[in-house]
């Protein structure tokens, strides 16, 4: 196993008027097999949460709260695995490593979807989703890696946002080919295996487009092709680290890596503090109905879309692949955004929606600029490490701890004592980020 995952080897460089054609048609396929195939990660992903109503209604000696573990330990080990199988990445050929992550969270959910047996033990339940998540974990790393092999510092602002855009493209298509899967077959376990069906094909597909690195295929490294070097860029990023460097030598003794690590735990605080509550929210504090809730929590995500692409344009085009100030942008707006929503408790629901669509526009951006910021921060050969680290912090410390959090503030501070906190985690990411505003990422031409 390790040696077939193991890099590609390089081959002897194509002739020099082979090289542009060349890199420009394998960088819109490679693109197109991390886009696609990180989007299929999103439909197997998270098809438990839409079976939770059946699975209550089949087995009626499970409560809401029992089933509920299954997704939290789903969300620390993705968390856990996001880190760990990233520095596994940074040591592996992504051609291989993110189908094989593919297929196996396939498989997992098709037996969650066939096996019936296995809901006679909610242990098992926990182990299976649990199980997932860590395999789930083998998606954003090699996207990472790939992305900052095939493109260079002054690009992967609008690369990795468009490229950030399959989150929401899988998060969409999720509930919907669940969907089509049950009126197929008329079975609710097809929430299960359709999916997994459909991950799985794209698993292949995404194998036959991927590549490892330039090198690989004959090419310079990017650095070279596009004359746009990191400001401590050498030889030396292009060999291959051991795990032992990347952990001690570029990742945990990295103090802006810290930094927006921390920062990444509090926006997504405020990024599942508000999706994951919109309906109890404006329905029980607002009374409005199930219908009206739905289409905020569906604005909410078709926002982050265009405003995920917007804030990396603007850190690659008006600050020049500094990532830091972009965010501090991005997190301030969303601090107004976040009041506004807080303060309109009484207001009409337009008003509402505006504010929801504003926090989705600009709340992902963020998200998305910390990964790429962790990218920016460590040489290229510890990419899928780094940006797992600052994973790690924002699902187990930021997304899973909005889940009950949540619901533990607004039962004994209320509504207002949500906003509170959220407005907090918005000051608190603009602090952490502006820790690493001293660090030079700007990129320079020889």
């Amino acid at each position: 196993m390790t040696r077939l995952l193991a890099p590609a080897a390089e081959i002897p460089r194509l002739p020099a008027d082979r090289i542009a054609p060349e890199y420009r048609r394998l960088r819109r396929q490679v693109f197109a097999g991390i886009f696609v195939g990180y989007a299929a990660y999103y439909l197997v992903r998270n098809t438990f949460a839409l079976a939770v109503p059946d699975l209550l209604q089949e087995y009626p000696q499970y409560s809401k709260a029992m089933l509920g573990t299954a997704l939290t330990g789903l969300s620390i080990a993705y968390g856990a695995s996001k880190f760990l199988m990233g520095s596994v990445s940074d040591r592996s050929n992504p051609k291989y490593f993110l189908p094989l992550g593919l297929l196996l969270s396939a498989g997992i959910i098709f037996a969650s979807g066939t096996l019936r047996w296995i809901y006679s033990s909610l242990a098992l339940v926990v182990a299976l989703q649990t199980l997932n998540g860590w395999v789930q974990g083998m998606g954003w790393p090699p996207c990472g890696k790939t992305m900052v092999h095939w493109w260079s510092v002054r690009e992967r602002g609008l690369i990795v946002s468009v490229w950030n855009v399959a989150h929401n493209v899988g998060g969409a298509l999720v509930a919907s080919i669940a969907l089509a899967g049950v009126t197929l077959f008329n079975d609710w376990g097809a929430k299960f295996y359709f999916n997994a069906i459909i991950a799985a094909a794209v698993a292949v597909g995404a194998f036959f487009l991927l590549r490892d690195t330039p090198q690989s295929c004959g090419l310079p490294p990017v650095e070279e092709f596009r004359n746009d070097y990191p400001p401590d860029y050498s030889d030396e990023h292009e060999r291959l680290f051991s795990f032992r460097e990347i952990f001690f030598g570029h990742v945990l003794n990295n103090r802006y890596l810290w930094a927006i690590a921390v920062a990444n735990a509090f926006v997504y605080f405020v990024r599942y503090g508000v999706v994951n509550w919109i309906p109890t929210y404006l329905e029980t504090a607002k009374g409005f109905s199930f219908r009206q809730s739905s289409l905020g929590w569906s604005l909410y995500e078709w926002a982050a879309i265009p405003g995920t692409i917007a804030c990396g344009w603007i850190s690659d085009r008006y600050f020049k692949g500094r990532r830091a100030p972009a965010n501090i942008l991005f997190m301030s707006l969303t601090l107004v955004a976040v009041v506004v929503y807080w303060l309109n408790l009484n207001g009409p629901l337009w008003v509402d929606y505006a504010a929801l669509i504003a926090i989705g526009f600009l709340i992902y951006g963020p998200i998305m600029i910390i990964g790429l910021h962790a990218l920016d921060l460590v040489p290229k050969k510890a990419a899928g490490t780094a940006a797992g680290f600052t994973g790690f912090f924002g699902y187990v410390f930021g997304s899973a701890i909005a889940g009950t959090g949540v619901g533990w503030i607004a039962d004994h501070w209320g509504w207002n004592g949500v906003f509170v906190t959220m407005v907090t985690c918005c000051v608190l990411t603009i602090a952490f980020v502006a820790l690493t505003l001293g660090h030079r990422t700007t990129s320079a031409q020889r």
